[in-house]
């Protein structure tokens, strides 16, 4: 025999030992992952529940809004989960049922009355009801790598008339062959013989789903041969009704943004807003027509291209006698049946970053994609709406076009719970999130921390301390000098601390900078929660470095908050697939300024919206509503900030070119309009005063800082802490109620 017959032979059999190694790995690959995959769930996030009791604080508007979110339909007698009829500010409610992390609610039908505002009656069953929550808006899912969303269904859920559509369209002989069918291959060949391309795949539903579950979509004789050997193999481990659910709950049938949606079920919600066993032939034979191709019969692009899909499904149901000529001839007349409700799929993409940033910290990636995690989070639907509202009209009246960006974010200051959040001027795009990733300067932002440093040492500073506010010049290692300057390029003399800072003095500032050291204004920042670099030089006085909106938030956070630093949170709780708490996410807090000292604080952040630079909030404000604020502006009006708070919520606001060009706006005259027209219509309570333990007023001439009268010249009244105030005497004596103003109209009626 020559050499090469006597080498057919082993290459033969070396061909014959890699096959069968290539069976036995994709034989073990399908029978360790497929019921893994049947069952894979993405993370769901959902947004707080609304709370309703007597006395809630909430209009008829928004909680019109938060139903309509949910989806409840408005009929003329409630009757079925997710009903409801509204009569002015009467409600008549059937709540859904729903698993909450601490409880089950069930569905039960309730009535409420709102008026000015507020609930002013609650009943449900005949009885006064205490609380009662609705379950929680969907804010979306945290998604395997390949986009994909289901809800699973069981194979006795789905309609009969579904199912056996499916097979009369996709895979006639489902039953009868064992993974694939020689004569669809065969016929599918000679059509792209005949084509000269690939224009079919002759695929078995069992094909279908090996490839979606672990093939590539390319078309190659080596996949479509792996794809044969796999579907013979699923159909000798799992049963015909396995393979056909998994397939139900699988199957791809459209996109939204980022996300696929794969399955039945889910399509019957994304499509009609209905579960899968509510939908009605017509829609039935809709998403059986769109396998073929999704997005070429999309019926939200292509309405008349999928009807006339639906019609070929439909006359295949009566030619396999699945239902009648006229059952089929009813349906074909029948509108789409489209949902008119907002899809919610990725409408808060800002905060879903927020929310996967804080599970990443304690979860893998490919883990939020698969083990069906609930996750409920503090997003105010209702708070966000009105952010979101804010942000169009604002932006909108500062620049017609787009360049123009802006990011926000809100907080709940007693919590730290972050509230909302927009993360760009498209405030439903999933791109870059400027909330958590534009990292600008802050300008005079900072600048509280620097006065801050100096209230917590009472002996050396005080409000009435006096500032010199004149030209000032740093030398720096590398022999530049630095010479910052006034917004006006004036100099203004002696003034005093709190006066400094409502103006926002460059030059005062940067002196006092100097003057405390500037490891103590590092300090400070660090303990107000900012946790990244900052750079220590002159600069940073005057709001040097790179600062995120949220990173500003922390600090403004711990400021509100009287000095307890609380780590910003997204996350309330965490539940598995089977309802059972992996995970709670309580109010964490420490001290770390003196609540003295914030308080003084808050007066000078009282002092910018009444008498400085912030003081356009009231324009958007009633004049008796207490909020405390401040204004930043960087170099050439790259940037406007604006950061404040009332007594329920939190923001800081921010304006600016991606590029870093001027902008031609301070803090004043961009940020400030939206956080104030958000905050006018958004937050619900005045910021309420009240002096700590170990602190008095006294009155103080302002121009020199000594005591005086109340009536004298210049007289204001300022708050000190107990042993601080001024050891030096004007002599003025009270010469009775002198002008009212706005410190002192905080103690009226106490």
């Amino acid at each position: 025999m020559t050499k090469t017959n006597h080498l057919l032979p082993k290459l033969a059999l070396s061909g014959l030992m890699v096959a069968a190694l290539a069976a036995i790995y994709l034989d073990a690959k399908i029978t360790t992952t497929f019921t893994a995959k049947m069952y894979e769930l993405p993370a769901t996030v959902y947004a707080r529940p609304l709370e309703l009791f007597v006395g809630a604080d909430i209009s008829a508007a928004d909680l019109a809004y938060e139903l309509d979110l949910l989806g409840y339909r408005n009929v003329a007698r409630p009757g079925r989960a997710g009903e409801v009829r509204q009569r002015g500010g009467r409600f008549d409610i059937f709540a859904r049922g729903f698993t909450f992390a601490d409880e089950r609610e069930s569905a039960r039908s309730i009535s409420l009355s709102i008026k000015g505002g507020r609930v002013v009656s609650l009943t449900g069953a005949g009885r006064d009801l205490g609380l009662t929550r609705l379950d929680p808006v969907t804010v979306g899912g945290i998604y395997p790598k390949h986009g994909g969303d289901r809800v699973l269904v069981r194979l006795q859920d789905v309609p009969e008339n579904l199912s056996r559509a499916l097979l009369a369209v996709e895979d006639r002989k489902f039953y009868r062959h064992r993974g694939f069918s020689f004569t669809g291959i065969m016929r599918a060949a000679l059509s792209n013989f005949q084509s000269g391309r690939v224009v079919a795949g002759g695929s078995t539903i069992t094909q279908q789903l090996v490839k979606n579950y672990y093939l590539t979509p390319e078309r190659t004789l080596v996949r479509k041969v792996k794809e044969v050997l796999m579907a013979i193999m699923l159909e000798l481990h799992f049963s015909k009704e396995q393979i056909l659910e998994s397939y139900i709950n699988e199957v791809y049938l459209g996109q939204e943004g980022p996300r696929g949606i794969h399955g039945f079920a889910l399509a019957a919600r994304h499509y009609f807003d209905k579960p899968l066993d509510k939908l009605g032939l017509h829609q039935q034979a809709l998403l059986v027509g769109m396998i073929k191709g999704p997005s070429l019969y999309n019926p939200l692009r292509n309405p008349q291209r999928a009807g006339k899909r639906r019609a070929v499904v439909l006359d295949v149901m009566v030619d396999q006698d699945i239902i009648s000529a006229e059952h089929a001839t009813v349906a074909k007349a029948m509108p789409l049946g489209l949902s008119q409700q907002r899809r919610l799929r990725n409408s808060y993409p800002g905060y879903l970053d927020l929310v996967r940033r804080q599970l990443r910290r304690e979860y893998r990636e490919e883990d939020l994609g698969r083990l069906g995690l609930r996750i409920f989070t503090a997003l105010d639907p209702l708070v966000q709406n009105q952010l979101e509202r804010s942000t169009a009209a604002v932006m909108d009246q500062l620049d017609s076009g787009t360049e123009l960006q802006t990011a926000t974010v809100v907080t709940r200051f007693d919590t730290g719970e972050v509230a909302a959040m927009v993360g760009g001027r498209r405030v439903r795009y999933a791109g870059f999130n400027r909330a958590l990733n534009a990292r600008r300067p802050a300008g005079s932002l900072l600048k509280p921390a620097v006065y801050l440093a100096a209230l917590e040492q009472p002996r050396r500073y005080t409000l009435a301390t006096l500032l010199e506010d004149s030209s000032v010049t740093v030398a720096g290692p590398d022999g530049q000098r630095w010479q910052p300057r006034n917004f006006d390029r004036q100099s203004h003399g002696m003034v005093p601390l709190h006066q400094a800072l409502s103006k926002s003095y460059n030059l005062a500032t940067a002196r006092l900078g100097m003057e405390l050291g500037l490891e103590r204004v590092v300090d400070i920042l660090h303990r107000l929660g900012i946790a990244g670099h900052i750079p220590q030089v002159p600069s940073l006085t005057l709001g040097a470095g790179e600062y995120s909106p949220l990173d500003m938030a922390a600090m403004y956070q711990t400021i509100a908050a009287g000095g307890f630093q609380m780590p910003l949170r997204s996350i309330r709780d965490i539940v598995d697939a089977r309802d059972v708490p992996l995970k709670r996410y309580p109010l964490e807090y420490d001290r770390t300024v003196s609540l003295k000292a914030v308080h003084l604080l808050h007066y000078s952040l009282r002092g910018v919206v009444r008498e400085g630079t912030g003081r356009g909030v009231y324009q958007y404000l009633d004049k008796d509503f207490q909020v405390a604020g401040k204004t930043g502006t960087t170099n050439n009006g790259r940037d406007s900030w604006f950061a404040g708070f009332s007594g329920d919520l939190l923001a800081v606001s921010w304006i600016g070119h991606d590029d870093n060009s001027g902008t031609g706006l301070t803090g004043s005259s961009g940020a400030l309009k939206l956080w104030s027209h958000f905050m006018a219509n958004a937050s619900k309570r005045s910021l309420s005063y009240r002096m700590p333990d170990g602190m008095k007023t006294h009155w103080i001439e302002n121009k020199s800082g000594k005591l005086t009268g109340e009536g004298c010249p210049d007289a204001r009244m300022l708050p000190f802490i107990t042993g601080s105030e001024p050891r030096h005497s004007t002599g003025c004596k009270p010469r009775g109620a002198g002008i009212l103003d706005w410190f002192q109209s905080l103690f009226r009626g106490r």
